[in-house]
């Protein structure tokens, strides 16, 4: 059976092979062949990391059997990375085992606790997601509009500054909105008349 090996330093001035004596020792207790991916000087919250990239390639090409890390937070940057990765393991068939959180996913007992990890990844997104709307409620209440604010165009502001040779880009600036609103609120204020009518964007 093959196992990869993943360690991460956040530093160049740290060694892997502090994690990785304890990987290939462990390893070589099971009797499992080794390939190694490191990432050296990779900060963990990082979404793209090279070892860790080709080692997830290297899953899909199904060249091992097994993961063994040191530390969850040595492999994933948060919980809903790690769950993600554990999903793909698990579609797989390729276990995944943590020394010093002594989890391996091969067995009932890590199978339960990739559960109970999944669980706290949802509560997080949950809370999350309560917290946001927690956030809009109050706003809503108080009549503050949500999204992108409407800028209310004068047509004949827009006609009379395009004509003293404004850009788009100036006038864009002075109503504080997008220079596509500009052009289509000018494309509008051209074709319709009263000149003086007002166009909400």
């Amino acid at each position: 059976m093959t196992v990869a090996l993943y360690a991460r330093v956040s530093t160049e001035g740290q060694d892997p092979e502090v994690q990785l004596v304890a990987l290939r020792a462990h390893a070589a207790q099971r009797g499992w062949q080794v390939v190694e991916f490191v990432d050296r000087g990779v900060s963990g919250t990082k979404k793209r990391r090279p070892a860790l990239d080709r080692l997830m390639k290297a899953t899909w090409a199904g060249e091992f059997q097994i993961v063994l890390v040191w530390r969850f937070d040595r492999f994933a940057r948060s919980v809903k990375h790690l769950v993600a990765a554990l999903e793909t393991f698990r579609s797989l068939h390729i276990g995944f085992v943590s020394l010093q959180e002594q989890l391996d996913t091969s067995t009932p007992i890590g199978q339960a606790m990739f559960t109970i990890i999944g669980a706290m990844a949802q509560l997080e997104r949950d809370i999350i997601r309560e917290r946001v709307k927690a956030g809009l409620e109050p706003a809503k209440a108080r009549g503050v509009r949500l999204g992108r604010p409407r800028v209310l165009l004068i047509a004949h502001e827009l006609v009379s500054l395009r004509g003293q040779g404004l850009s788009v880009g100036e006038i864009a600036r002075r109503f504080k909105c997008s220079r596509a609103t500009v052009r289509r609120c000018l494309a509008v204020a051209l074709t319709q008349a009263p000149a003086d009518q007002g166009h909400e964007a």
